[in-house]
C-alpha cells in the first residue's frame, strides 16, 4: 500500500535506500553506477550509539528505519490517503534514517509511547522527528503517544523540529494499489 520498495522518487536516478545510506553513512563508496552504496560506516548509530560498518551483501547490520513506521501511519490516518501520499511518506528523507538493524527490528511498528532508542542522547531528536513527520502528513497520535512525546521534549525545550522540503505526494509516475 506504500508503493514498491525504494523507488527513485526524487528523480536523481538513485533509489531512496541508497540516497539515505549515502546521506547517513561516512566514508561511502559507490558502485560504478554512482548510486549503489557498496560500503560505509554508520558512525554513532542514532538508536544504539554504536559504530557499524556497512558492506552491501554482507550481514544485514544497517537498516533504513521509517521513523514513523508505515504500519503506525496506516493505523493513524494513512489508510484513507491517495496512493501518491503514502508513497511520499514511505520515501520522505524526513522520515528515514540509517540505523542499527537489530534496534530497528526491535522497534518494529511501535510509536514513541511504546519504544524509544536506547541511546539516550538521541531521544530528543527522535521525538522531534516523530512530531515533524506526523505534523507534515497530518497523522494523529494516541493520548499515550502524545504524553510520551511531551515528556521527552519537555526535557529538551530547545530541540527544534527538523524541516523536510519534499512534497507530501509522489510524482504521478509512481503508483500503489488503492
Amino acid at each position: 500500500m506504500f508503493g514498491s520498495p525504494w523507488p527513485d522518487v526524487d528523480g536523481n536516478d538513485c533509489g531512496t535506500r541508497d540516497d539515505i545510506l549515502a546521506r547517513d553513512l561516512d566514508d561511502v563508496t559507490r558502485d560504478e553506477d554512482g548510486c549503489t552504496v557498496e560500503s560505509g560506516t554508520l558512525t554513532e548509530d542514532p538508536f544504539t550509539g554504536a559504530t557499524i560498518d556497512f558492506v552491501r551483501g554482507g550481514p544485514s547490520e544497517v537498516d533504513i528505519d521509517h521513523l514513523v513506521a508505515l504500519s503506525d501511519a496506516w493505523q493513524k490516518g494513512a489508510r484513507t490517503w491517495e496512493p501518491a501520499k503514502r508513497i511520499a511518506l514511505a520515501n520522505d528523507p524526513l522520515n528515514l534514517l540509517a540505523v542499527d538493524a537489530g534496534a530497528n527490528r526491535q522497534k518494529g511498528d511501535a510509536d514513541a509511547a511504546t519504544w524509544l532508542p536506547s541511546h539516550q542522547p538521541y531521544r530528543c531528536t527522535y521525538a522531534a522527528a516523530q512530531v515533524a513527520v506526523k505534523q507534515k502528513y497530518e497523522l494523529w497520535v494516541t493520548e499515550a503517544e502524545k504524553q510520551a512525546l511531551a515528556r521527552i521534549l519537555g526535557d529538551c525545550p530547545d530541540t527544534e523540529l527538523p524541516q523536510g522540503d519534499t512534497p507530501t505526494t509522489a510524482p504521478p509516475e509512481f503508483s500503489a494499489p488503492d
